[in-house]
């Protein structure tokens, strides 16, 4: 089984926050365990870009209306624990930080995009798509009802909500940055009189988790809008307690601390 995680932030490339920390760490054990986890994610200017080179595998251009950008999908020549694809999209990403420009709407549905034009050129594709907060969010819908990309549609799509307090909604002004769709669609990504990928995510995937079964609870009741479409697909919801890798985590080998130590002394 492949599984192919679409996501903002990967440690160790690129790190705001626990996202990043999960997608280091899942995939590494998926694959300990036999699954084939891979990890796509933007290519940013920072350190780890600074401090590593990398081969081009795949080059195209991709429309977000009337703007044109070319792209193409990195990958490191000295390989981390787990496959890891980045996607350098020209003038979008070429910066340091991961969020709060005034362009992130147009940046992550670029990224989608690009995304999805390497899986549909990909002769064998990946089993699941797995995709991370609301900067993922149009995936699953793009695959069902975008014209150029039906042919993905069988691909079962799996969506992690890690913080359903941002949403990244937006006004239908940017509805002309979507590719073409069904435009009888037009509900599937409204939620609020607004455009809202957490919401289109959860009404598209196959299936739903949250970091914990704890978590899943309280969206129920504090989900900054979204409680009742969670009330109404909560057949596909499931809580997964997230995990930490305990071999980077590790108070005996953490090279940050002070001092090591363990269960039975300090060192």
């Amino acid at each position: 089984m492949e599984i192919l995680h679409v996501s903002a932030e990967c440690f160790p490339v690129a790190k705001v926050g626990g996202l990043a920390d999960v997608l280091g760490a899942l995939p590494k054990y998926q694959n300990k365990n036999g699954v084939d986890s891979k990890v796509i994610m933007p290519f940013y200017d920072n350190e780890f870009k600074d401090s590593n080179d990398f081969n081009s595998i795949f080059q195209a251009h991709l429309k977000l209306g009337k703007l044109h950008y070319d792209f193409e999908i990195l990958t490191p020549v000295e390989p981390l624990d787990f496959p890891v694809f980045l996607v350098d999209i020209h003038g979008l990403f070429d910066r340091p930080k991961v969020y709060s420009y005034e362009d992130d709407v147009e940046r992550f549905l670029a990224f989608q995009l690009a995304v999805l034009e390497w899986v549909l050129s990909l002769e064998e594709k990946p089993d699941i798509i797995h995709a991370h907060d609301h900067q993922t969010g149009f995936l699953a819908f793009l695959m069902s009802h975008g014209r150029a990309y039906k042919s993905l549609k069988e691909i079962p799509t799996v969506f992690t909500i890690h913080n359903a307090q941002y949403q990244g909604q937006f006004g239908y002004d940017k509805l002309r940055y979507f590719p073409e769709f069904d435009l009888k669609k037009m509900g599937i990504i409204d939620w609020d009189g607004s455009i809202n990928p957490l919401a289109t995510a959860i009404k598209c995937s196959w299936r739903v988790t949250t970091v914990s079964k704890g978590y899943l609870e309280e969206l129920k009741s504090n989900a900054n809008g979204l409680e009742k479409l969670i009330s109404d697909e909560s057949e596909k919801f499931s809580g997964i307690l997230n995990g930490i890798d305990t071999e980077l985590w590790n108070p005996e080998l953490d090279s940050n601390l002070v001092k090591n130590y363990s269960i039975k002394a300090t060192k």
